[in-house]
């Protein structure tokens, strides 16, 4: 059991807290800096003293109550790492609690005249070769089944599509992050190709543009729902639209109050991982051997002028140099997932 803020929550799974902390029978957090403490009293005297009201990050994103802060696991380390310890007691398949230095941590908060609570989060690697875009996301068992979870999602295909880059959640996913990840995708893409049914032909490409979804989970979905055919004369394969159930869609979801992504209300610019020095390095050797290429060049139009006797040209060729840059890949991090756990007390707001 643990206390944070105003609820006092069971946890579905063991986390690698200090050996003196992971024996207690319960255990209390600040929810604002997350640090850990053994006692109620502990507790008090933090809370009294903690000058924290919202996470140690920059607001990119704020509609109404709701704010998403953009975390460096580099620059706020041990938040982070509290944050990962504290996901790892809801998740079953996270395996990433130490080493935060190469993720973002996308943080959703609720603030209120207390501060800004923790709904949950998602992060991602700064440098991904796979294109991955998530690597875990986790939901406060207060918090969840409120539309929350769909909304991180959301936000992180904001991003993807802002970076002009479709992305994927990390792979392999744990058996609830497919079946979370199969839902939302089976919705977007419905109400994709219901919003466009009368407009010009659908391709892949298309949707996956609009959406920030990786083409090849775009295409597995409509594989999963039957919207992909053969054509039997000329093995073609092309996109059909089953009208009657995606009208039938369109009307859950507009009977159903969705919480909705206002993408004016983000404030954001794509991370630029830094140059690291192996690259620096790199490129002087480049630097380094263009200068001897263009040096034995000249020598060898003086040899030739000396031999031939004839009058040299000022054309000095093309010599364009190749700039080779390298970039580092972290390994991959925890497999993405999202565990429901039942909400079990409400104490009383702190003063």
């Amino acid at each position: 059991v643990i206390v944070f803020g105003a609820w006092e929550i069971d946890t579905w799974y063991s986390s690698p807290y200090p050996q003196e902390y992971a024996m207690l029978p319960k255990l209390y957090l600040c929810e604002f800096c997350l640090k850990y403490m053994k006692s109620r009293n502990i507790l008090d005297r933090h809370m009294a003293k903690c000058k924290w009201r919202h996470p140690p990050a920059n607001e990119i994103y704020r509609k109404e109550d709701l704010s998403v802060w953009e975390v460096d696991g580099q620059t706020s380390k041990i938040y982070c790492q509290n944050l990962c310890l504290l996901a790892k007691l809801f998740l079953d398949h996270k395996t990433l609690y130490y080493d935060v230095e190469p993720f973002l941590f996308y943080v959703l908060t609720k603030e209120d005249e207390f501060g800004s609570h923790l709904i949950g989060y998602f992060s991602k690697e700064k440098s991904c070769q796979q294109r991955y875009n998530v690597s875990c996301i986790m939901t406060m068992p207060q918090f969840q089944r409120q539309g929350f979870g769909r909304l991180l999602i959301d936000f992180s295909y904001l991003l993807s599509r802002i970076e002009d880059q479709p992305g994927s959640p990390e792979k392999p996913l744990s058996d609830l992050g497919c079946l979370t990840y199969h839902n939302y995708w089976n919705s977007v893409i419905k109400e994709y190709m219901y919003a466009n049914r009368e407009g010009p032909p659908i391709s892949l490409r298309k949707i996956s543009q609009y959406t920030g979804i990786d083409p090849h989970d775009v295409a597995s979905t409509l594989e999963r729902l039957g919207m992909i055919k053969k054509n039997s004369s000329d093995g073609k394969i092309f996109i059909t639209l089953n009208l009657a159930n995606l009208r039938e869609h369109a009307d859950k979801v507009a009977r159903f109050n969705r919480r909705v992504l206002d993408e004016t209300c983000l404030q954001w610019t794509p991370f630029v991982p830094p140059k690291s020095a192996a690259t620096s390095a790199d490129e002087d050797d480049d630097e380094g051997k263009e200068v001897d290429v263009v040096k034995t060049r000249e020598e060898e139009e003086e040899e030739e002028i000396e031999e031939k006797d004839q009058s040299s040209s000022d054309d000095d060729g093309d010599h364009t140099m190749a700039t080779r840059m390298t970039i580092s890949i972290p390994a991959p991090s925890a497999v993405a997932t999202v565990m429901r756990v039942k909400k079990v007390a409400s104490l009383s707001p702190r003063s």
